[in-house]
């Protein structure tokens, strides 16, 4: 049996068969994966891989040829900035042929600087921020899941795998400790306040609009569905109903957040109780100072509780190991307070799990028939039924049933995810809805071509950015005539490559580089990204869930309190007020300045020009920065004038 057909079987069993209650069919996304027969093409000397296969027979299809293929100095730019979001070192060049470029684009894969790149693009879809609401009771630092995201694209975790323990890693047996920092997909969740002092009426409907907040992640980020849509009722256009909704709310409804251990039981034990003593302790010193009368030797007591209290943590062995933000089986009840107090409480029962009633209209307060935890039932399983979720919570479950039953749906979410980030756009041009209500693809055989065999090569993301990297499509230049412009004018058929601006990211990260400051310290603690003197690469910058850096804000930065699969793209005065104005502007334009010391004007300006472009000046550009520096311009403004350039901004 042929590769295809195995697939095609697999697709199949993962579905199940179509059941007699079936009115319609369901839509492409959902379909099984299988891979597709190469389209014939009359260029066969353009292909590359079987993407360009694909590619070229609609262009063929539409009277269109491919643009030329890139320069050198092109290529080694768009490969570094697409792998790293940094620009490649001012000596790279990379031949046109393919086999050259796999080894570069093999070389930056294994390099650390691939993994903080794309785990910012899965920081957008989880909501990622340092700085959380400050009445969340769980405290751990954000970054062990940043970190651990970046960690998990650096050593290639299979997608399936990456899936599964961001939801439940707690859960699989034999899972390792340290991978409990997985489980800030869930832990870092937004919360609403909650005025205790209201009746359990209102305080009910915030809490199931937390629900509400977690089924959209989850559904726009791994399914690419928007599941939220069908808290009310049954989904409009995708095949989600709402006894589908509140089966999986269900799940979410189990679980509490917390900060959890990343360190196994028999070391996380001894600093488990001493930090009960440190606690017990400081209990004790902070009833002392309060005491009226306060006593004589006050100062001495306070001062021994202190030394008791370092002689603790100095003889505790990695007493200070955070704790990441994380989640427990846990079921919360909104109850009212005890009898004769007005307002509500919060009933969390560790290691229960509870089934949610229908919400008529999404109303709690409005309970229908109880519905059972279980996926939903457009993907049954062999016996032909959506799978049960009711061990615990039912977490591991749901996050097993994403990469089984879903695995077509899925995948072919993924897969578009990586191609938008190459190309500036999908192949579904919406990326988290995959659904009726979204956009078609434009080329469907080979999204699922892709899917499929992403899926049988194991998962593996390096897999998939070699393919795409590889393929004659991404090597087009972005030169376009004026036919393909009228023919093609919004690149839909990607007769060339599309110009794309650098995100605000990459492009901090470029002038770093180019004026030789950028730190590249990994991990750990955010930094402030409004002080000027720091360097570090911006993933690691201090992101506050509401009040975003000045830098962000103004430069696209998506807001952190929800899913987003795309960043806008926007000019406005303020963006051109901060390349003008801003401290950080002034700083690197010091720097690049003062890295071409030493040197006459015209060696500056060629090594200027590397740094920042990887290209040596024109005719034209060395005559207009000689006569401007030669009549006394400033080293520094000139500097700022090639920081801010669209050239450093746009890539090509």
């Amino acid at each position: 049996m042929s590769r295809s057909n195995v697939l095609a079987l697999a697709g199949f069993l993962l579905l199940g068969p179509a059941t007699a209650e079936e009115s319609k069919p369901l839509p492409w996304s959902f379909q099984p994966l299988r891979e597709q027969a190469l389209p014939e093409v009359k260029n066969i000397a353009w292909p590359q891989n079987r993407i360009d296969h694909f590619i070229l027979a609609e262009l063929e299809k539409n009277g269109l040829s491919p643009a030329p293929e890139a320069d050198a100095r092109t290529l080694a730019r768009r490969l570094s900035f697409d792998l790293t979001g940094l620009p490649p070192l001012s000596s790279t060049s990379i031949p046109n042929p393919q086999s050259e470029i796999r080894n570069e684009a093999k070389r930056l894969l294994t390099s650390p600087r691939y993994g903080e790149r794309w785990a910012r693009h899965w920081l957008d879809l989880a909501r990622y921020a340092d700085v959380t609401e400050s009445w969340s009771d769980a405290k751990s630092p954000a970054w062990l899941y940043r970190d651990w995201v970046i960690g998990a694209f650096n050593r290639d975790l299979p997608y399936d795998q990456f899936v599964v323990q961001q939801l439940a890693n707690d859960l699989i047996p034999g899972s390792r400790p340290e991978d409990n920092a997985a489980l800030g997909f869930l832990g870092l969740s937004p919360s609403y306040w909650k005025e205790l002092q209201l009746p359990p009426e209102i305080i009910s409907v915030t809490v199931a609009e937390e629900w509400e907040e977690k089924m959209d992640a989850f559904g726009r980020t791994f399914l690419g569905l928007t599941l939220g849509c069908a808290r009310c009722h049954d989904h409009k256009s995708d095949p989600v109903t709402a006894e589908d909704y509140y089966a999986i709310a269900g799940v979410f409804a189990s679980v509490q957040l917390i900060d959890r251990p990343v360190l196994d039981e028999m070391a996380w034990a001894p600093i488990r109780e001493a930090r009960a003593k440190v606690k017990a302790i400081e209990g004790k010193r902070d009833a002392l100072k309060k005491s009226k009368p306060a006593p004589a030797d006050l100062k001495d007591q306070v001062a021994a509780f202190e030394r008791e209290i370092a002689a603790i943590r100095e003889a505790t062995p990695k007493y200070h190991t955070a704790t990441a933000p994380a989640v427990m089986e846990a079921a919360l009840f909104v109850k009212p307070k005890d009898k004769g107090e007005h307002g509500s409480k919060l009933d969390y029962i560790p290691g229960m799990a509870q089934d949610l009633p229908l919400h008529e209209r999404g109303d709690p307060n409005k309970p229908g028939k109880i519905v059972p935890r279980r996926f939903l039932s457009a993907f049954p399983g062999p016996d032909g039924r959506p799978r049960s979720l009711d061990h615990g919570s039912g977490r591991l479950e749901l996050a097993r049933a994403l990469v089984e039953e879903a695995a077509p749906l899925s995948a072919r979410v993924i897969v578009n995810r990586l191609w938008q980030h190459h190309f500036g756009r999908g192949l579904v041009p919406t990326p988290s809805e995959f659904g009726p209500a979204g956009e078609a693809p434009t080329h469907p055989a080979l999204l699922d071509d892709l899917a499929a065999r992403f899926v049988a090569n194991g998962w593996s993301l390096k897999w998939l950015h070699l393919e795409i990297l590889t393929s004659a499509t991404w090597r087009q230049s972005s030169q376009v005539s004026p036919e393909t412009a009228a023919r093609d004018p919004q690149n839909h058929l990607y007769s060339r490559t599309s110009q794309r601006r650098l995100d605000v990211e990459a492009w901090r990260d470029a002038m770093l580089a180019a004026t030789g400051e950028l730190d590249l310290t990994p991990g750990g603690e955010p930094f402030a990204l409004e002080d000027p003197k720091a360097t570090r690469r911006t993933v690691y910058g201090l992101v506050k869930r509401r009040e975003l850096d000045e830098m962000l804000r103004i430069h696209d930065f998506p807001d952190p309190i929800a899913h987003s699969s795309t960043r806008t793209e926007t000019a406005t005065p303020l963006q051109q007020l901060f390349s003008l104005n801003s401290p950080f502007i002034f700083a690197r334009s010091e720097a690049l300045a003062a890295s071409l010391s030493g040197k006459d004007d015209e060696t500056k300006l060629r090594d200027a020009y590397r740094s920042l472009f990887q290209r040596e000046p024109t005719m034209r550009e060395r005559e207009l920065g000689l006569a401007y520096l030669g009549e006394g311009g400033s080293w520094e403004l000139y500097a700022q004038v090639l920081l801010t350039s669209n050239e450093l901004l746009y890539l090509d």
